[in-house]
């Protein structure tokens, strides 16, 4: 089981790649295996071109301990397991530096609803956060990074199955889904409306989008109303 994991979390690596949304070895992505309180992650460092299967990471959910690899993991690896111990229903995290979330990020603001493309996969603002303060960042950066992310997201009273990122202030994006690829996918996503969404404010500083066309765009594509696609 733990080598058709780590397949999958390779694969959702490399995708970052073809996506356009990593260069060097900057991001990362992990899926977890709940069974057994496993995150399987990239590797430090390791330049995307020369990755493999057998050199993604196995860490501990719990302890971070890694469990099985000949790397260390991620150094962003206490951020994902923050999110992972917080949140049951997330499989699979996402980080990259792309550029239109990243510049979100650095100016210390969300990323604003403002059309139907983010309603189709956001239902609402993409959040930042706060500020890690000096103690946070000397000691447990990592961990208290993903602390932050956390507290963001519970004090907004985000629902993270309906919007499925964030951005972490002077950092970059985290996206989540079900699984690896899904994460992926929804960076995908967020930098593609990063883009849009910046497009729009420097043509109209005071853009909006009714609440209504919000939930009609998110709704027709989830829950047990969506009528989106097709039926299998």
């Amino acid at each position: 089981m733990l080598e058709e994991l780590k397949k999958e979390v390779w694969k959702a690596n490399i995708k970052l790649v073809e996506y356009g949304l990593v260069i060097f070895t900057w991001g990362n992505v992990s899926q977890i295996d709940r069974e057994k309180n496993l995150v399987v992650i990239k590797p430090s460092g390791i330049e995307y071109t020369n990755l493999k299967p057998e050199d993604m990471v196995v860490v501990d959910l719990l302890t971070g301990n890694v469990v099985e690899g000949k790397y260390k993991p991620s150094s962003d690896t206490l951020t994902h397991l923050e999110i992972y111990k917080t949140f049951p229903n997330i499989g699979g995290i996402a980080h990259t530096h792309s550029i239109n979330a990243v510049a979100f990020a650095q100016a210390g603001l969300p990323i604003q609803a403002l059309g139907t493309t983010q309603a189709d996969y956001f239902c609402g603002d993409i959040l930042c956060s706060r500020d890690l303060n000096p103690n946070e960042i000397l000691t447990d950066y990592e961990k208290n990074t993903g602390k932050v992310i956390v507290e963001t997201l519970k004090q907004a009273n985000v629902d993270v199955s309906a919007i499925p990122a964030i951005l972490v202030k002077n950092h970059g994006p985290f996206t989540w889904g079900s699984t690896a690829e899904e994460a992926v996918f929804n960076a995908k996503a967020l930098e593609t409306i990063a883009e849009m969404n910046l497009k729009t404010v420097i043509l109209n500083p005071s853009a909006k989008m009714p609440k209504s066309i919000l939930q009609k765009h998110y709704n027709r594509k989830h829950g047990k109303n969506a009528y989106y696609g097709q039926k299998v």
